[in-house]
């Protein structure tokens, strides 16, 4: 919008470096929706809320001046500069609309810096200084700065919503998936003392099973010397049938004898018979 209202040197430079800061601001959020990375963009959007500040304390100049050159100006000159002034705040309005928009979209809520609000510490002539800005503002622009501002806090309000609702349902599922491990550990543990006993039961039979092969051993061992004793009795008795040294096996009479007792028992028979 350019100026063909009448200003002295100081307002008319004044005018110029709000104007500038206008086209940096333009040409600042044109370039936003061109910046993909979102720490870039909140970057940039740091660097526009700085010119919006500066643009605030020109536009606060601009009007202490034109209050002192009131007396000196003719009042259609006055209100025409006066008119000036509200298009500063106007323009310089839809730009705080357009950040607190982007920073919305950010997300960077906690983040946020006010350009108009006191906020913590602030002195008594910076909020005189918002009443001024507010006062200079439509009954309209109010109503929409309060919309605007009604907006941003039931979407932060929204946005809180679902945090909480994400946060009860990650509790939710961390507490069903540590229930299922507990089970799990549980019957893991039940499964340990089972096999703990039956390695138990193993290596007591494996004991009993070495206790009876032990014994079997020592059995067959003596059963080997008992046939060997036995088979070297025979053996001696067959070679040396007289040594009387050497007991008979009950039962087993050398075979010698035995034919030569049988001969004799069927020679007194037969000579019984011859008497008789």
């Amino acid at each position: 919008m350019a100026s063909d209202v009448p200003m002295s040197p100081e307002l008319e430079q004044i005018d110029g470096e709000v104007q500038d800061i206008f086209r940096a601001l333009q040409n600042g959020f044109q370039k936003m929706d061109k910046i993909k990375d979102s720490s870039r963009q909140a970057k940039q959007l740091e660097d526009l809320t700085a010119k919006m500040k500066e643009c605030k304390r020109l536009i606060k100049e601009f009007d202490r001046i034109l209050k002192d050159e009131e007396s000196n100006n003719p009042p259609e000159v006055h209100k025409q500069l006066n008119d000036r002034k509200q298009y500063m705040i106007k323009e310089l309005n839809s730009y705080v609309t357009l950040r607190k928009t982007y920073q919305s979209s950010l997300g960077n809520n906690n983040k946020r810096v006010e350009l108009f609000d006191m906020g913590a510490g602030s002195s008594e002539p910076a909020a005189e200084d918002n009443i001024q800005i507010a006062s200079a503002m439509t009954n309209q622009q109010l109503m929409d700065a309060g919309r605007e501002q009604m907006t941003q806090t039931d979407q932060a309000i929204d946005r809180s919503k679902m945090v909480v609702a994400q946060t009860i349902e990650t509790g939710t599922q961390t507490a069903s998936a540590l229930s299922q491990q507990t089970e799990q550990m549980k019957r893991i543990g039940n499964e340990l003392d089972t096999v703990h006993f039956s390695l138990k039961k193993a290596s007591q039979l494996v004991k009993e099973i070495g206790r009876q092969v032990a014994t079997d051993k020592c059995i067959m061992a003596l059963l080997f010397l008992i046939v060997c004793g036995v088979i070297a009795i025979i053996v001696v008795k067959i070679v040396n049938p007289h040594n009387k040294n050497i007991r008979d096996i009950p039962g087993l009479a050398p075979p010698a004898q035995n034919f030569q007792i049988s001969n004799r028992r069927l020679l007194s028979v037969e000579i019984i018979r011859g008497l008789l």
